[in-house]
C-alpha cells in the first residue's frame, strides 16, 4: 500500500524487548555476570544449537564458519531438516554450497522459478515436503526434474499464485515419480485432464489430500477414481459440472472433507452431496454466489454433516464437530489445540479446515467482492484472528496476509475500511499480530508487519499499536537482514509516522537510524523497501526534532543517493519529499543548507522535475522551493539549470494537479528573490505560465503564482512582459476575488510595482519590435490596476476605527486599526533593502492609492511578532524611512488610509528600536 504523514511513547516492559538474531536467554541462566564478558565458545552444545535454530540458513552458515566447534554443531541434522529459502536469493551456486548440509533435509519452502531450478543442486534426496510460491514461471520440465530427483516426496504444494505454465503432463510425472505422495495442492493449472488424475489414482495409493485450486478445467469424473482421497479442494475452479460432481463424488469411499468455495455450485448439488455421501463430514462452500442467492439450502447439519457457508454461523458449526460444544465460541480452534484428549481423525479434519479456511479467506479478501461487509465484521475478522493462532506456520502466514488485505479499500490511495480495521482491534488482533511479529520465523514476521502496517492507516489502530509496544517491535524488525521483513516493518513505521504523536516514539526506538540503514543496505534491487524507508523518513523529517535525527543518522546522504541513482518512481517521489521536508524548517535547524551542500543533491532534484511521473515532479519542485530559501542554495539551483527546468515545468502543468502547480510556481517564487534569477525567469519565458497559474481555481496556487509575479514585477522588463502577456487582468482578478488574503495582497503589490512609474521610463525601450503587434495600453492597464488596489486596501479599513485613530494619538486606537489590517501570513515574507526602499519611495508617489498601498505593505512587514519584522525595521531605520513616513502621515493630500498606516509603521519602528538592544 502507499502511505502518509501519526506519537505515543511505547510502553517499555520486559516483554517488549525484541531480538532478531538470538534467543532471549537470561544471562543469569548461563552463569555469567550481566555486565561481564561472555565467552561464547563455553556455551553448552544444546544452547548453541538452539541459537542456530533461530537463524535463517545464510546466518546459520556464516556463524558455523567462526570456529571448528561451531562448524560441527552448525551442521547438526536437526538444524537442516527444514529450510525456508523464500526471503533470500537462491540460485545454483548457493544450492551447491549448501548441499553438504542438506543430506537429511526433509522440508523445503522456496519462491520463484530461479529457486525451483536450483533445488536439485541441494541433492536432498530425503525431501518429504516441498512448498513453493510465485510459481507462474515454473515449467513442466522444471517440476518434472524436481520430482524425479525426490522420489520420497510426500507433500507438494505450489501456490497460491497461478502455475500458468504447468500442465497435466507435469502431474503425470509427479504420479510416476512420487509413489509415496500423500498431499498434492496446485493452484491455477489450466487443464487437469483425466489421464493426469488417473495416473495419480494408479501410482499414488497414499494420496489423501488433493487440492486443485483456481484451475480452469478439472476432470470431475476422473477424480472419482482417486479412492484414497480423504480431503479434496477445488476452490475457485471454474467450468465444473456440478450435476456430475454430485452424482460421482459421493461414491468416494474415504472422502471426509470437501471444499468447493468460490465456485458457482448451487443448492441442489450441495444437498445431494450432503445427503448421498456416507463418509463426508465437512463441506466448505464459502463465497459461492449462486448458493448464497438461493434460500432453499439449510444452514444446519445434514445427516451429521457440517456445511460452512457465508450465511451460516461458522464458529457454531465448527463447535459442533466436537463432543463438548460448550464454551467453544470463537476460540474453537484454540480450545482444540489446547485439548489433551485429541481424536486423530478429528485432528486431521481441523488441520485441513484451518488450511482451506485461511486460503479461501485470503482469496476472498484479495478479490474483495461487494456485499461482504457484514460477514467480515461478524465472522471473517474473528476467523482470521483465530487462524493466526494456528500451529501451522503457513496458515498463520495466510491469516496475517488476509488481515492485511481485507481492510484495504483503495491500495493506490492508502485507504482502508475503518469498521474492519477497528473490528480487528476490538477482537484483540493487535496483540496477536505483535506476538506473531516477535516470532523467530521470518515469514511470520513479514506478514504480521504487513498487517500492522495496513491497519495502522487508521488513527485509532495506530494508537493501539503504539500503546501495545508496536513501535519498538517494528523498529527492531526494520533492522532485519531479511529484506521482506525489513520492507514490511518500514511500511509499518511509514504509516505510524503519519501521526505527530508517534514520531518522537519512533525516533526513541531507534527507528530513524534503522530506516536510514535500510537505504544503504538495500540501495540496489530493493525498490519496495527503499520506497517505504524513504516515505517514513519523509514523514519524520516534517518534525523539526526528528529532522535533525535524520540528518545525524546520515539521512541526507542516503536520500540524495536515492534521488540521484534510483530509477523507481515511487522511491524518487518519497526521496524528494523527504528532502523537501528536511529543508522546510527554515532557521530552526541547518538541514536546508546541509541538503544543498550534499554533492549532487540540487542537480538530482532539478533532473527529477523532468520526470514523466507527476508525483516525482511535484515533490522535486517542492524540495527546490524549500531549498531556495537559503541564499547559497538559490544561486546553486540556478547554476544547476533550475531556472530553465522550472520554467519548463510551469509551462507543462496547466492541466496538472493543484499540488504540482503550487510547487512549480513556489519554486519559481523562491528563485525569483534574486534579481539575477528574476531576470533569467523572465528571459526564459516564465511570465506566461505564471499568469496561467494565477488563473487556477486552487487557493494555494494563487498564493505561489502571485508571489512569483510580485518578485518578477520588481524588474521593469518583467513588469512590461506581465502587461504584454495579459497579466494585469489575471492579477486584478486575484486581487479582487481570491479567497486567499495573501494572494490578494501579493497581487496588489505586484500591480503596485508595475505602475509606480518605473515601467514608463523603460516602456519605449522594451516594447519596440516584439511589442508593436500587441498594442499595449499602459494607461488603461494602470487605471484598472489602481482601481482594484484601492478596493483591496479599503477591505481592511473600518471608517469608524480610522476616524477614531485620526482624532486621537492613543495607542489603543492605532492598535484597533492594526488588528483589522493585519494579514497573519504576511509576517513570513522577507524583503530585501531594495524592496523596502521601493515601498518607501512609493510613499512619495503622486498617486494617493499607491501611497496607501505602500504604507499598508510596510505595516505588514513591521508588525511586532512577524518573523522578519526586526530585519525590515532595521532596513528602514538605516535608510531614513522615518522621515518619509512622518511626511506621509502629516501630508494634507495623503488619503486617510496612508496617514493612519504610516503612523502605525512609525510606532512599529519605535517598538523595534526600543527592544533592539535585548535582541
Amino acid at each position: 500500500m502507499t502511505r502518509r504523514v501519526r506519537r505515543k511513547v511505547a510502553k517499555k516492559g520486559k516483554d517488549d524487548a525484541v531480538s532478531l538474531s538470538y534467543l532471549e536467554i537470561e544471562v543469569e541462566d548461563l552463569g555469567l555476570e550481566r555486565n561481564g564478558d561472555v565467552d561464547w565458545t563455553s556455551l553448552p552444545d544444546d544452547t548453541v544449537i538452539q541459537l542456530f535454530s533461530c537463524l535463517n540458513y545464510r546466518d546459520r552458515a556464516s556463524l558455523s564458519s567462526t570456529c571448528k566447534t561451531w562448524r560441527v554443531l552448525g551442521a547438526s541434522q536437526c538444524l537442516w531438516s527444514s529450510l525456508d529459502l523464500r526471503a533470500h536469493k537462491f540460485d545454483t551456486a548457493t544450492a551447491t554450497s549448501l548441499a553438504s548440509r542438506c543430506v537429511y533435509l526433509q522440508k523445503l519452502r522456496f519462491r520463484g522459478a530461479e529457486s525451483a531450478d536450483a533445488i536439485i543442486h541441494l541433492q536432498a534426496k530425503n525431501l518429504r515436503e516441498i512448498s513453493g510460491d510465485y510459481c507462474r514461471k515454473i515449467t513442466d520440465a522444471t517440476l518434472s526434474v524436481i520430482v524425479a530427483r525426490h522420489e520420497a516426496l510426500e507433500s507438494l504444494q505450489l501456490g497460491p499464485d497461478f502455475c500458468e505454465r504447468i500442465t497435466g503432463d507435469a502431474i503425470k510425472a509427479i504420479a510416476l515419480c512420487c509413489p509415496k505422495l500423500k498431499k498434492l495442492r496446485l493452484s491455477g493449472i489450466k487443464d487437469v485432464y483425466a489421464d493426469a488424475i488417473n495416473a495419480l489414482a494408479k501410482h499414488c495409493p497414499n494420496l489423501v489430500d488433493i487440492g486443485f485450486l483456481d484451475c480452469l478445467n478439472v476432470d470431475e469424473a476422473a477424480l472419482e477414481n482417486v479412492s484414497s482421497v480423504r480431503f479434496l479442494s477445488v476452490a475457485g475452479t471454474s467450468n465444473m459440472k456440478w450435476d456430475a460432481v454430485s452424482h460421482l463424488w459421493h461414491k468416494l469411499p474415504k472422502l471426509i472433507g470437501l471444499d468447493v468455495s468460490r465456485t458457482d455450485i448451487g443448492s441442489a448439488a450441495i444437498s445431494r452431496l450432503l445427503s448421498s455421501s456416507l463418509s463426508l463430514k465437512v463441506l466448505c462452500a464459502l463465497n459461492c454466489p449462486v448458493l448464497e442467492e438461493e434460500t432453499s439450502i439449510s444452514t444446519t447439519k445434514t445427516n451429521g454433516k457440517l456445511l460452512l457457508a457465508l450465511f451460516s454461523d461458522i464458529f457454531r458449526e465448527l463447535s459442533s464437530l466436537f463432543a463438548e460444544t460448550s464454551n467453544k465460541g470463537r476460540n474453537v480452534f484454540l480450545d482444540w489445540r489446547c485439548s489433551k484428549n485429541k481424536d486423530k481423525n478429528l485432528n486431521e479434519i481441523v488441520t485441513w479446515l484451518e488450511w482451506i479456511l485461511s486460503h479461501t479467506l485470503l482469496r476472498t479478501a484479495e478479490s474483495n467482492p461487494q456485499g461482504l461487509d457484514n460477514f467480515w465484521l461478524k465472522q471473517g475478522a474473528a476467523l482470521l484472528l483465530s487462524l493466526i493462532q494456528s500451529s501451522q506456520e503457513d496458515v498463520q502466514e495466510r491469516a496475517a496476509t488476509g488481515l492485511a488485505t481485507f481492510v484495504v479499500i483503495d491500495d493506490e490511495n492508502a485507504s482502508i475500511d475503518r469498521g474492519r480495521a477497528e473490528a480487528v482491534m476490538r477482537d484483540g488482533g493487535i496483540r496477536l499480530l505483535l506476538n506473531l511479529a516477535k516470532s523467530w520465523h521470518e515469514g511470520l514476521q513479514s506478514e504480521a508487519a504487513k498487517a500492522l502496517a495496513n491497519l495502522s492507516v487508521n488513527a485509532n489502530v495506530a494508537k493501539a499499536v503504539a500503546e501495545e509496544g508496536g513501535i519498538n517491535i517494528l523498529a527492531a524488525l526494520a533492522r532485519s537482514m531479511n529484506r521482506l521483513v525489513a520492507e514490511e516493518a518500514a511500511g509499518g513505521l511509514w504509516n505510524l509516522s503519519v501521526g505527530e504523536e508517534h514520531k518522537a516514539a519512533i525516533a526513541e526506538a531507534g527507528g530513524v537510524k534503522a530506516l536510514v540503514d535500510l537505504i544503504f543496505k538495500w540501495s540496489s534491487g530493493g525498490d519496495g523497501v527503499l520506497e517505504r524507508a524513504a516515505g517514513a523518513l519523509a514523514n519524520l523529517a516534517a518534525d523539526d526534532k526528528c529532522s535533525m535525527e535524520v540528518a545525524i543518522a546520515g539521512g541526507v546522504h542516503a536520500l540524495v543517493m536515492l534521488a540521484r541513482n534510483c530509477k523507481f518512481e515511487g522511491v524518487q517521489e518519497q526521496a524528494a519529499r523527504a528532502l523537501a521536508n528536511l529543508a522546510s524548517h527554515g532557521d530552526s535547524n541547518s538541514n536546508n543548507a546541509a541538503v544543498g551542500q550534499e554533492a549532487g543533491a540540487l542537480e538530482a532534484l532539478v533532473q527529477l522535475t523532468r520526470s514523466p511521473h507527476e508525483g516525482v515532479r511535484q515533490e522535486a519542485a517542492g524540495a527546490l522551493w524549500n531549498l531556495s530559501f537559503d541564499d547559497r542554495n538559490r544561486e546553486a539551483i540556478a547554476a544547476a539549470g533550475g531556472v530553465e527546468a522550472l520554467v519548463t515545468l510551469a509551462q507543462s502543468c496547466s492541466n496538472a494537479s493543484p499540488g504540482l502547480q503550487e510547487r512549480a510556481a513556489g519554486a519559481l517564487w523562491g528563485l525569483s528573490v534574486s534579481e539575477a534569477n528574476s531576470i533569467a525567469i523572465g528571459r526564459e519565458g516564465g511570465v506566461a505560465p505564471l499568469i496561467a497559474l494565477a488563473r487556477s481555481d486552487a487557493e494555494d496556487v494563487h498564493e505561489t503564482a502571485a508571489g512569483a509575479l510580485w518578485n518578477l514585477a520588481f524588474n521593469h522588463s518583467n513588469a512590461l512582459r506581465i502587461v504584454e502577456e495579459g497579466g494585469v487582468p489575471a492579477l486584478v482578478h486575484l486581487c479582487s476575488s481570491s479567497l486567499s488574503k495573501m494572494a490578494r495582497f501579493m497581487a496588489a503589490l505586484a500591480l503596485a510595482y508595475m505602475f509606480d512609474g518605473r515601467i514608463d521610463e523603460f516602456a519605449p525601450m522594451s516594447s519596440s519590435s516584439e511589442s508593436t503587434s500587441k498594442s499595449v495600453s499602459l494607461d488603461g492597464a494602470r487605471r484598472m490596476a489602481l482601481k482594484h488596489i484601492e478596493a483591496f486596501i479599503r477591505t481592511f479599513s473600518n471608517p469608524q476605527a480610522f476616524a477614531a485613530a485620526a482624532a486621537s494619538s492613543a495607542p489603543a486606537a492605532l492598535a484597533q486599526v492594526t488588528e483589522k489590517a493585519r494579514i497573519q501570513e504576511a509576517g513570513h515574507l522577507r524583503c530585501s533593502g531594495a524592496e523596502i526602499g521601493r515601498f518607501v519611495s512609493m510613499l512619495r508617489n503622486s498617486s494617493s492609492i499607491l501611497k496607501a498601498c505602500a504604507a499598508f505593505a510596510l505595516l505588514q512587514f513591521t508588525i511586532p511578532g512577524g518573523r522578519h519584522a526586526v530585519h525590515h525595521a532595521s532596513l528602514m531605520q538605516g535608510g531614513g524611512a522615518a522621515r518619509v513616513l512622518r511626511a506621509a502621515a502629516a501630508a494634507a493630500t495623503s488619503p486617510i488610509e496612508a496617514k493612519i498606516f504610516a503612523r502605525i509603521v512609525l510606532r512599529n519602528l519605535e517598538h523595534h528600536h526600543q527592544v533592539e538592544p535585548s535582541i
